[in-house]
């Protein structure tokens, strides 16, 4: 008997976790149709200074900017991801050093990389930094740091 109760605890708690994502995806709120982000500068294999700040310029079609806790129809705010693949499109997008926040509707930013080649991709967020359904997200660059 204690091995069928511990069986179905074991199958709840696995349709459980199970079906929280598939919750937060139902939940998360919608991008307008053709949306799309895009970096406009730098361009994908251009070098930048190394060690020092250059300048980092996001660009969106079919969708307007608003910062964090605004929510408004097909707006959302930019994040920055520097050599990251993308995040759970189930998830709050981390804030971290390779998950930048531009929770006030900045359009533009400074970095700062290390020599090497590194990787930028634009993902848009909801008012409370969760992808949109389908995701907004820009194609991935490569820029040589040097």
């Amino acid at each position: 008997m204690n091995k069928i109760i511990a069986l179905a605890a074991f199958v709840a708690a696995a349709l459980t976790a199970w079906a929280a994502p598939q919750r937060a995806w139902a939940d998360a709120t919608p991008s307008p149709p053709g949306a799309y982000a895009y970096i406009g500068y730098p361009n994908d294999g251009q070098v930048v200074p190394a060690n020092k700040p250059f300048r980092v310029w996001f660009g969106l079609r079919f969708m307007g900017v608003a910062p964090k806790g605004v929510k408004y129809p097909n707006t959302g705010h930019h994040h920055l991801l520097i050599d990251s693949e993308l995040p759970p499109m189930d998830q709050e997008i981390p804030s971290d050093r390779h998950h930048l926040h531009f929770g006030a509707g900045e359009t533009e930013t400074m970095i700062q990389l290390p020599p090497g080649r590194h990787t930028l991709q634009l993902l848009m967020g909801d008012d409370m930094h969760m992808p949109h359904q389908p995701p907004v997200y820009s194609k991935k660059i490569t820029v040589i740091a040097r």
